[in-house]
Parts: C-alpha cells; structure tokens; sequence
C-alpha cells in the first residue's frame, strides 16, 4: 500500500471557506452541546446522571479537533475539562467506561473502542502526556477481559469491533508488545464478517438488523485498511468491492447509501442517516490515507461537499437524522413514516430528530476532512484535497488559497528550511489543466520545493455539467465534485417544546420546512451553463449559492406517494409535459434543503433508454 501519515492540529491550520464553515460549526449546535444538551452537560461520563456510553465519546470525537484547529482557547478548556473527568474516574485496572463493576459483562464495549479513538486523537491534539500510559490501560485490561473470557464482543461491538483498531495502532507503534495485534485478532474474531451476508444488502427490508444497519456498514468499510498490517494480512481492497454492493443496490447520486435507519434501495426518496455521512468520511479518509488510491478522496469529496452540509441547517443549530435525495417538504408524517425503520419526525431539522447520536456525532464531519488536506511520507507532502488550508511541520510550509470546489483556481505557495517534494493530487474531472499557465496533464504533480527557495503555483482547469443516469429512468446533474438540485423554496415553521426533560428551543428546536414553489419537473434538453460567485460568509448557503447551474425543464404530473401528502412519488406518473420550457438555477444539494436532485430527463438518450435504468456513477473511476 502506498501509505500516507496524517497531520494533526499542531500542524495545520484551515483558511478560507473551510474556516469559515468551521466557525460556523463552533459557533453552532456542536460548538455548544455540552451547555445546552443534558446527555452531555450531564453525561454519566463526567459524573452526571445521563447518559453514560456513546453519546458524549462521540461529541468530544468532533468537538476536540474543532477546537484545536480554530486554537479556540475556551473550547480547549472545556473539552480538556472532559478529559480530565473521564481519566480520573478512571478504575486501578484500567476500566474506563462509566458503569458499575458488576455490570461490565452485559456493557456493550462498543464505548471502549470508541472512547479509545478519542483519547488518541485528544493526545494527537493537545500533546498531553497523561494519554499514553491510560490508553495503554484501558487497552491492556480490555484484552485481558475479552482474553480471559469474562466479556465477549455482542451488539454493537461486535458490529464495530475495528473502531478502537487505530488507537491500538498508537499504543503499538510506541512500545511494540504483543499482545496489542492480539487484541486486534480476537476482536476480529469475536466480530462481526460483512462480507458474509452482502446477500441481506441486495433487498432491503423494513426490519431494523445489524447486518443492513447504514452507520455500520459506513465504518465497515475501513476494517480491512485499519487492521491487516496487524494481522500480518495482505491488503486486498475489499472494501471497493463491498461498497460496490452497496452501491449497486442502494446507492444514491451523492456517493451515500440510502439508510433511514437500515438499507433502503435506490428509491431517491428514501433517506440516509447523518450518521452514515460522517463514518463513511471518515472511512474513506483513512482508506486514503493508507492506501494513496485517489478513488477514496475524490469519493470523500463528493461526501463531503453534497451530502454533509445537505443535513444540518446553514447556521449548524440543527441537523436533520434522515436526508433525501427528492426531498420536497421535512413535515412530521401523521401516520406511518415512509423511512423503512425510522420515525415521523426523522427527517426534521432539530436537536435530536428521531435519535440523539447524530446529535453528537456529526461534529466530527468537518474537523476531521481539514485534518485530511495534507498527508506526509518520507520527504514528501501531498495536498490531498484542494481546500484552502495551511501547513506548518516545522521544517515544511505549505499555503494553499482557493474557492474549490466552487470555482477552479488553486494558488499554492510551499517553502522549506530543507528539501521536500510537493504533490498534489488532480481530480479525474479536471479538464483543461493549467499549471503556472502552462498546459499539464497528469492527474498528480510533483514539485520539488528546495530549501530557502519558495515555489509559487497557480492552478487552473475547468468542470463541465453533466447528467448522470440514475436508476429508474431518472437523471441527476453533476460539474465536478458537487451534485445540483432544483431547490425548493420554503418556510421554515418552528416548534419548541420539552420532552423527556430535554428542552427544544430557538436556535436549536425542531423546525419543519413547508413548500412554497414548485417541485413536479423534467429535464427537456439543452446545454448546461455554470456560473460561479465563490463562497460567501455562508459556504453552503441556500439563500446565497456560491455557484449554479442554468437549466431547461419542463412541467410534468409527478404526483404523490401513495398514502403521503407530502413526498414525492419514487417515479413520476408521467413525463408528459404539461407546461412550456422554462429556465431555472439548480444550487449545489449541499445548499437546498428542500430539493428534487433526480428528475427524468425528455431527451433522454436512445441508449440509455434502451439500456433500462441505469446504476449509480463511480466516482473516481
């Protein structure tokens, strides 16, 4: 494998619209949980009476890079407060998680591996040396528990067992013992093997099971890259060919699989969990990472850049649990949800629609891609994804200042108090390179950068719109690394109220977003024109899109799902037009939260109508 070594928040330093959006995240929902939200202010963890497993790991997951990567001093204190907590109530055996001693064995230790990743990436952060010697603890009396047989993997561990791989990794690479690859084999053992029922993934049931469970099978596809070097296995890329699978059976126009909460199918009204959003990142940014395949960062972009910002309101106070690709009104269902195992409320913008965890966890989105701008091997840097962002190492500087993906032109500037090589990886979609001024075509630079003699670079290509064939005679419109949606205009109705002790209340309570234009269209041909503005104060703004794609559609009679008022039917009733051509902006998905990304298109090629419906595009391919 062609392995890169990440950075950490010592080392870089986000600029631009990516800071912005950061901020913004700080200054949001994320940003503020532990004053707000009582599963974490009072979280079992540090003390309190509330909830005392997953929830408060994975806010400090997101929370602590944030805060390092902004150099915010308060939210440093206070995500440091946390981790002082949690180590002191630390038991003489090296336990950790917070319940009592007799209740260890019916524990589900899904909390271990996850508090195990995050005292790794708070040591990778902060530098504090107490981490070492109690991760070393923890993982220590963790084997020696599951070893012994007083505890076995069971729900969810069993189905994440590789999650707390990379910390073990941590503890292994300073000090080599050898019962740490051990507890990676007996974890893998004990665990869940995915690819032993990719047959559950090809038809989705509305049955809630570990097996088809979307946030999962996101992680899922990092085992093999995080554990073989461990297990002293050769690498064999099998998370490409199940995510293939998963793929062809449920996947969407934005690199997502639909899950709302289980496997969906490729219906575009289906939804997929924030959760989901954010694991998958976050898998496809350590396939990169030790791979150096460029599928897994293209790919991670596309995540990053649609399907992330789709999710959480423009000021990130609230979050939707469900998002959908033809999403034309979030109002609580009366009756039965059309999400095949989540609720009615599932797909509202609020504090914890349907279930809290993605109320904690979908911090970790945005930090945890800027920690992936750049990666490190030997005497060379790579810009792995083109977003403004600096690099400080100590001995290499690395400047890069850009609107991407809303406009193409990156300028570089790198310099060094030694020699390094600078690469930079090209997306597969860049047409028309230009480096310096000068035509290029590759699809990775490599400069060298010498020391005490600055390189300045300007980059410069172009992305043309396309349609992408969907499933079910449908089309969706992609220009790069960003999806576009014709937007729905809305009203936003909100609703405050408490229950079960946990208070909905502006900025953060529930809202529900009404349609106010018109959503029933067709594509009927003609070219696609871009025009870009750049990121505003706003990046993913749906009042102030950064950039647009100009289009012809035509009115059809789309109708409803049958027994809802308010969704879509999966297919329109019919593509007959029944209005005259008219021209319209589509925004990036990421900007619209009421959309409709596939639409049939009238002119539809022969052969892709002959072709019957067509698969999900390959990204990276």
């Amino acid at each position: 494998m062609d392995r890169w070594t990440p950075y950490t928040a010592k080392e870089i330093r986000p600029q631009g619209w990516l800071r912005r959006q950061l901020e913004i995240q700080a200054e949001g929902l994320s940003g503020n949980l532990d004053k707000v939200w009582p599963d974490v202010r009072d979280s079992a963890w540090i003390g309190g009476s509330r909830e005392g497993w997953e929830r408060v790991p994975y806010w400090l997951d997101g929370f602590i890079p944030l805060a390092y990567l902004l150099e915010d001093k308060d939210r440093i204190r206070r995500a440091g407060a946390y981790i002082d907590a949690i180590l002191a109530a630390q038991r003489p055996d090296g336990w950790i998680c917070p319940c009592a001693d007799d209740e260890r064995e019916c524990y589900d230790t899904w909390a271990v591996l996850l508090i195990a990743k995050v005292l790794s990436v708070y040591y990778d952060c902060s530098g504090d040396e107490r981490i070492p010697p109690a991760l070393y603890r923890v993982l220590k009396n963790y084997y020696e528990l599951l070893k012994s047989g007083t505890i076995r993997l069971f729900g969810w561990g069993k189905f994440r067992w590789f999650e707390g791989v990379s910390a073990i990794r941590s503890v292994y690479d300073r000090c080599g013992e050898p019962w740490l690859p051990e507890l990676v084999r007996i974890l893998r053992d004990q665990g869940a093997d995915y690819a032993s029922f990719t047959e559950l993934w090809e038809r989705p049931l509305n049955r809630w099971r570990f097996e088809t469970h979307i946030v999962n099978l996101a992680m899922m596809l990092k085992a093999e890259v995080v554990s073989c070097d461990l297990l002293g296995e050769p690498y064999t890329d099998r998370a490409e060919r199940l995510r293939q699978i998963l793929a062809r059976y449920n996947g969407t126009a934005v690199e997502l699989f639909t899950g709302d909460e289980c496997l969906s199918g490729l219906s575009p009204i289906q939804g997929t969990e924030l959760c989901a959003v954010v694991e998958q990142m976050y898998s496809y940014e350590l396939l990169y990472a030790r791979t150096g395949e460029a599928k897994w960062a293209e790919r991670l972009e596309l995540l990053a850049f649609n399907a992330l910002p789709a999710a959480v309101s423009d000021d990130m106070w609230t979050h939707q649990y469900d998002q959908m690709s033809n999403q034309i009104a979030c109002e609580r269902f009366p009756g039965k949800a059309v999400f095949r195992t989540n609720g009615p409320e599932a797909h509202l913008f609020g504090l914890e629609p349907n279930y809290g965890c993605c109320t904690a966890n979908f911090g970790q989105g945005w930090p945890k891609f800027a920690l992936s701008a750049f990666l490190h091997r030997g005497d060379a840097v790579i810009s792995a994804l083109m977003v403004p962002a600096e690099l400080d190492d100590g001995g290499r500087r690395v400047r890069v200042e850009t609107d991407y993906p809303f406009t193409n032109r990156v300028r570089y500037h790198a310099e060094g108090d030694e020699d390094f090589t600078l690469k930079i990886r090209i997306p597969s979609f860049a047409e028309g390179l230009t480096v310096n001024g000068e035509t290029a075509d590759r699809r990775e630079l490599s400069v060298a950068v010498s020391a005490g003699r600055p390189v300045d670079l300007e980059l410069a290509f172009e992305t043309t719109p396309r349609f992408v064939p969907r499933p079910g005679g449908l089309t969706a419109v992609q220009c790069g690394a960003l999806v576009f949606s014709l937007p729905i205009r809305y009203e936003a109705r909100p609703c405050e109220y408490e229950r079960d002790g946990v208070e909905r209340k502006a900025p953060y309570c529930d809202y529900e977003l009404l349609p106010l234009s018109d959503w029933g269209y067709a594509y009927c041909g003609g070219a696609l024109s871009v025009r870009r503005v750049g990121a505003g104060r706003t990046p993913f703004s749906g009042a102030e899109p950064p950039v647009t794609v100009r289009a012809r559609v035509r009115r059809i009679d789309w109708g409803l799902e049958d027994g809802y008022e308010s969704v879509c039917a999966k297919v329109p009733a019919s593509v007959e037009p029944i209005g005259g051509e008219e021209e319209v902006d589509l925004v990036p998905y990421g900007c619209a939260k009421l959309r409709m990304t596939e639409l049939p298109r009238l002119d539809r090629p022969a052969e892709e109508r002959e072709s019957g419906s067509a698969g999900p595009a390959e990204a990276g391919k």
